[in-house]
């Protein structure tokens, strides 16, 4: 299937500092392209993967699961592994999710985690309808473009596959439950109003992580696709001097 324009996945080469990038769910790598070339810019060697199911139609990504994802980010850090002395790995949303499982089960090949508004868990209780739902629907309302900068427009599907959906849960799951196999330096942007990942996430976060290098920055103009919205500059330079501070193994933020 064609990918939705914009959508493809990109790589920089750049120095031996190697960062992947990984996208949320129903989105692209469109979301995460101003900050992929800010990170170039810094001399960095970028990845950004396309998910499976991803940046197509609607229908492809219900054929995908959990697994799939996360093998495919698995796949991109051994390839960026290759050509770099040393990766970070950051993530927007299902991004995070997959970047922080990643550091639970590649933990020593990792220099640290830039997680902006990751996911990890919910307290609507109408989401506990979604394995029913599913059996009986393909999709239901989106959760795109949650972005509070006018004109800024996230590629993403407009709806939610709710196969892939009810995996997604699921990967919250196992993710949650081996939080305390993280140790490595976290940076993570909340936004203080987010229409898609509640507190709760957050929350998880802190409490659940060995890391004692744990830095967290609150957006406050900046609804969930922060990295499409008005406080993106701060996530861009922020991050940037933070992976620079971090590289080789330097101080704390």
């Amino acid at each position: 299937m064609p990918v939705l324009a914009g959508g493809q996945p990109f790589t920089f080469d750049g120095g031996p500092v190697g960062i992947l990038l990984v996208h949320g769910f129903t989105g692209t790598p469109q979301s995460l392209r101003p900050w992929g070339e800010h990170l170039a810019a810094q001399g960095h060697s970028i990845s950004c993967p396309r998910l499976p199911g991803h940046g197509t139609v609607l229908a492809d990504m219900n054929t995908t699961r959990w697994p799939d994802w996360y093998g495919a980010v698995e796949r991109a850090l051994e390839e960026l592994r290759s050509r770099s002395s040393e990766v970070f790995v950051a993530g927007l949303s299902m991004g995070g999710t997959l970047a922080i499982r990643l550091a639970e089960q590649h933990g020593e090949n990792l220099s640290g985690l830039v997680l902006v508004n990751p996911s990890l868990g919910t307290e609507r209780k109408d989401l506990a309808l979604l394995k029913i739902l599913a059996k009986a629907l393909p999709s239901w309302k989106g959760v795109s473009n949650d972005i509070k900068k006018p004109g800024a427009r996230e590629v993403a599907y407009p709806r939610i596959p709710l196969k892939a959906a009810v995996s997604l849960q699921e990967l919250w799951a196992v993710t949650a439950a081996d939080l305390a196999k993280v140790d490595a330096p976290i940076l993570t942007f909340r936004s203080t109003q987010d229409h898609v990942v509640e507190p709760l996430s957050g929350r998880l976060l802190l409490e659940g992580v060995r890391s004692t290098d744990v830095t967290e920055r609150l957006l406050h103009n900046s609804y969930h696709v922060a990295t499409l919205d008005n406080d993106a500059e701060q996530i861009f330079t922020e991050s940037a001097a933070w992976i620079s501070n971090h590289a080789g193994g330097q101080g704390t933020s």
